[in-house]
């Protein structure tokens, strides 16, 4: 279950219909047409976009816009509805260019690892790339949802010598640390700006994994002149704040995460045991239990739920 699924649970998002949900699944293949070369029995996983993984923007390594492909709980290309991946079954178009087999055995401790590189893991990358993180930087995450505390594990993993997070929850505090953050910052707004500001002038790269107007306005009033903002969340306001950018000479990447491509590069480190952020799921629920699974996320007494519809065989 994602963050951005709570929209509509919490009434952000209007609708007036029954809506499929859920674009973050792992599983096993049951049935393939004839022109797709995964096979039944196979274990795969999906990036949290569809596509075909061979157009333009594809090749390019954005995947998530491809030309061709879209959104899980929307529609296909050809106009037909799409399942969501909080179901028993997902139907997947341009299978191939969707999903990635995973050629060793999945246990039950490795299903949580794997199950977080399909949307947070790959963002979290995403973020840290898109914010110039290189080795020996100072990265600062804004956010501590899953998707913030998988970027300190980015920044990590592209080499910041110091990784600090705003977090004000003792839970999500506990698992930044454990997966590399040096520093906490427990306040927002204008005493967390003056908190970063006051550190040579404020971090040169800023991590924005929430989405909202004021972290966003956060980002830019905290990163040092000439720094450079990589924003992953995705944007729900109308706030925007260029002039802001123009006077401090910062840049700004936006964008969603290329979590197709950035599987292939991510999945043997996972099956390696180098990198583990599936710690981000701290409860599990059975697929009945969907409608606690949205209330505890929503009261934030669960950082990330994982639904869990079969057992693993």
């Amino acid at each position: 279950m994602c963050g951005s699924d709570l929209w509509w649970f919490r009434g952000d998002n209007s609708f007036d219909e029954p809506r499929r949900m859920g674009h973050e699944f792992v599983g096993r293949v049951v049935s393939a047409g004839s022109a797709v070369a995964l096979v039944p029995g196979d274990f795969v996983l999906s990036a949290f976009t569809f596509g075909d993984n061979t157009c333009s923007a594809c090749r390019e390594g954005f995947t998530s816009n491809c030309a061709h492909g879209g959104y899980w709980g929307a529609f296909d290309d050809a106009g037909r509805p799409l399942d969501g991946g909080q179901g028993e079954l997902v139907r997947v178009p341009l299978a191939d260019g969707t999903l990635v087999r995973v050629d060793a055995p999945v246990t039950e401790e490795l299903l949580p690892h794997l199950l977080a590189l399909t949307d947070v893991m790959a963002t979290g990358v995403h973020a840290a790339r898109c914010a110039g993180v290189v080795p020996g930087a100072d990265a600062v995450v804004i956010g501590d949802g899953a998707v913030g505390l998988c970027a300190v594990a980015a920044c990590r993993r592209e080499g910041a010598r110091h990784v600090t997070i705003l977090s004000r929850n003792p839970d999500r505090q506990r698992l930044a640390r454990l997966l590399g953050a040096d520093d906490v910052i427990e306040v927002r707004g204008e005493e967390a700006v003056w908190q970063l500001r006051s550190r040579d002038g404020g971090p040169a790269h800023v991590l924005e994994c929430v989405g909202t107007s004021e972290s966003l306005a956060t980002a830019i009033d905290a990163a040092r002149v000439g720094g450079q903002i990589g924003m992953v969340g995705i944007p729900h306001g109308d706030d925007f704040h260029p002039r802001q950018l123009f006077a401090k000479n910062l840049g700004l990447r936006a964008g969603g995460a290329p979590a197709r491509a950035l599987l292939d590069e991510l999945l043997p480190e996972v099956l390696a045991g180098t990198l583990r952020p599936g710690v981000v799921f701290d409860r599990q629920y059975d697929l009945a239990d969907v409608a606690q699974a949205y209330a505890d996320m929503a009261d934030r007494r669960t950082t990330k739920a994982l639904l869990r519809v079969s057992p693993l065989d």
